[in-house]
């Protein structure tokens, strides 16, 4: 072992300082880069842990939106058929109402004209009696005349 010591030149007391540099060195490196940079790796996998969090989270409330969100179309559109068919049916009792009401008129416009051609048939009965009436006079007095001459 001599030999190999004198061929390499090995020193004890340079390879125990070395060992010393390297340890303070190894030291320092540790709490100066190694310490700090598994501390930002811990936070740094926290944050990304927090984002798969939040983003499962997001996805959840997500699903639950569009899920009200259908719910709440279904409603809107059972409610707007009701207001149709509501609409409707209104629609159908007027025109009935007023199909009614035209009838009712028409029907007293009839007998409104009716009670007219009854009064004109009347005043033209007694207009009639009178004319002839009248023509029976003068005829009578044209034939009285014709006896008294």
């Amino acid at each position: 072992m001599d030999s190999l010591i004198s061929t390499f030149h090995i020193d004890f007391k340079i390879m125990i300082a070395q060992l010393f540099n390297f340890a303070l060195v190894f030291i320092a490196l540790y709490f100066i880069a190694a310490k700090p940079l598994k501390k930002l790796m811990g936070d740094r996998e926290e944050e990304i842990k927090q984002g798969l969090d939040d983003a499962k989270a997001n996805k959840e409330m997500l699903e639950n939106t569009a899920k009200e969100s259908e719910v709440a179309m279904r409603k809107a559109r059972n409610e707007a058929n009701e207001i149709f068919d509501k609409a409707k049916k209104e629609v159908e009792k007027k025109k009935t109402e007023m199909l009614e009401s035209a009838k009712a008129e028409v029907a007293g416009m009839l007998a409104q004209g009716k009670k007219t051609l009854d009064a004109e048939k009347e005043k033209m009965m007694t207009e009639l009696k009178n004319e002839v009436a009248g023509l029976a006079m003068a005829a009578t007095e044209k034939i009285l005349a014709e006896k008294n001459k």
